[in-house]
């Protein structure tokens, strides 16, 4: 046999074999392939466009920003980033609703690579303290659903909502300017929210177009991609292939969610009503909706659908197998046993549900693979303090490395208790113990990427016994 046959032969059965190995990723990619799609990929490859990993993402209230931002935090860990966090004082959120600022920054996670914890943004701020090359994200939702959930998160914080009669929605809408003070605490969450998160102004009257075009313009100029809450799967399928990154790495389960109990449904007439009282809100909305849509036409609809259908699939399999091969139920916070894993609720009457791992998961799990799963289902208070302690150790270990010439410009010392303001984020929950939590430093946390070889051959054995 001929060298040349040789090769060839070689090269046939190193393929034949890779393949085998990487099984369910190879299955995904050859779907997305045949439709003539953009690559699809499992595990970084060589001679690919490498993962961008300097990313501000704006989390936008009640807009599934908590599950995109539990999303980047995972990301962050596996790939040994740094993500800035906020001043102890400032507790899990930049000081909101005060304009950003870097002193909100927490010194130890400085230089960060990600940013996404709740703002109220500040290009210029954001611009000093981030790399030149990062990519700036937000999410906005439709204007109706999202005022409602406002109404309802809120109720028992927000003057503006409070001193309705009866907590109705519908008496709010009726006389709007009866009950709301542009300058009272907490006001923002009354009135076009996603406008004043972005940094600009809730009140300018819906008479002032040239105002509102210009703030669409300037959304538009600094943010690479804004992601529409009801299409959350479509919206990340455009930003894997902004970001570069794999399927793995865009796996998420539904955080901080409502009981049906808790939701309202909107009476007709009541999303027009919305709509006009939220008239910025409303405009954002339809610019960036209709703007995701162009977006995803220029990728091709086929392939779009292809990769919404594999992350889903994905999703189901990672579920099934960190509860046991059985989808996860939702459960009250009072229902939780782990109290790591207790969402904050905001009042008695609305009930914010989470997830309880199965008291079994240990049994043929990597600690990697038990870390994914209990990540994948942390609320945000508890991961930032887990995520805050974690770069802080980091930091204490490398901090006797360093020479002055290394710090960041802004790792200065800055005051650790800052002047609440009257404003300030209602409470936090209270988050997990000083001991407990299962970050460790010693080595990259467990991510999402490989996840199929790590957990499901692990689940089998666990149903097994």
């Amino acid at each position: 046999m001929s060298q040349k046959k040789i090769f060839l032969v070689f090269v046939a059965i190193s393929t034949v074999s890779l393949l085998l190995h990487h099984g369910g990723h190879f299955s995904w990619t050859m779907e997305a392939f045949h439709l003539g799609c953009p690559a699809l990929r499992s595990h970084p490859a060589a001679g690919l466009k490498p993962k961008h990993t300097n990313v501000a993402f704006l989390k936008t209230h009640k807009t599934a920003s908590t599950t995109m931002q539990n999303l980047l935090f995972r990301f962050a860990e596996h790939n040994n980033l740094t993500v800035a966090l906020p001043v102890q004082a400032c507790s899990h959120q930049f000081c909101y609703p005060r304009s950003f600022t870097s002193h909100f920054v927490h010194p130890h996670t400085l230089p960060p690579n990600v940013i996404t914890s709740h703002m109220r943004f500040n290009k210029a701020e954001l611009q000093r303290l981030m790399p030149n090359d990062t990519i700036y994200v937000t999410i906005l939702r439709e204007p109706g659903s999202m005022f409602e959930s406002l109404f309802s998160y809120y109720n028992q914080y927000c003057q503006s909502f409070k001193r309705v009669p009866n907590g109705s929605l519908e008496a709010f809408l009726e006389e709007p300017w009866r009950y709301y003070r542009p300058d009272e605490k907490d006001s923002m969450y009354a009135r076009n929210t996603l406008t004043f998160d972005l940094g600009g102004d809730k009140d300018r009257p819906a008479t002032d177009v040239v105002y509102a075009r210009a703030f669409v313009a300037e959304v538009e100029r600094v943010f690479s991609l804004v992601m529409i809450a009801e299409y959350f799967d479509e919206s990340l399928v455009l930003l894997r292939h902004l970001l570069s990154w794999d399927l793995d790495d865009i796996l998420y389960f539904k955080l901080n969610m409502r009981t049906p109990s808790s939701k309202r449904s909107l009476t007709p007439g009541l999303p027009a009503k919305i709509r006009a009282w939220n008239s910025l809100d409303a405009r954002l909305y339809d610019h960036f909706n209709a703007s995701l849509w162009r977006q995803l036409s220029a990728l091709g609809p086929a392939c779009v659908a292809r990769e919404v259908r594999l992350l889903r699939r994905a999703q189901e399999r990672l579920m099934r197998s960190c509860f046991g091969g059985r989808m996860p139920l939702l459960r009250s916070a009072a229902q939780i046993k782990n109290k790591d894993l207790r969402p904050w609720q905001p009042s008695g009457k609305v009930d914010i549900v989470g997830y309880d791992l199965p008291v079994n998961l240990s049994r043929g799990f990597s600690s990697q693979a038990q870390e994914l799963c209990l990540k994948l289902i942390m609320p945000e208070v508890q991961y930032t303090r887990v995520l805050l302690r974690s770069q802080s150790l980091r930091y204490r270990r490398s901090y006797q490395l360093r020479s002055p010439q290394q710090s960041h410009p802004l790792q200065q010392p800055i005051r650790t208790v800052l002047p609440r303001h009257r404003s300030q984020q209602p409470p936090a929950a209270p988050g997990p113990a000083s001991g407990t939590g299962s970050t460790s430093t010693s080595k990259p946390a467990a991510g999402t990427q490989g996840w199929t070889t790590k957990i499901r051959s692990k689940s089998s054995q666990t149903q097994a016994s």
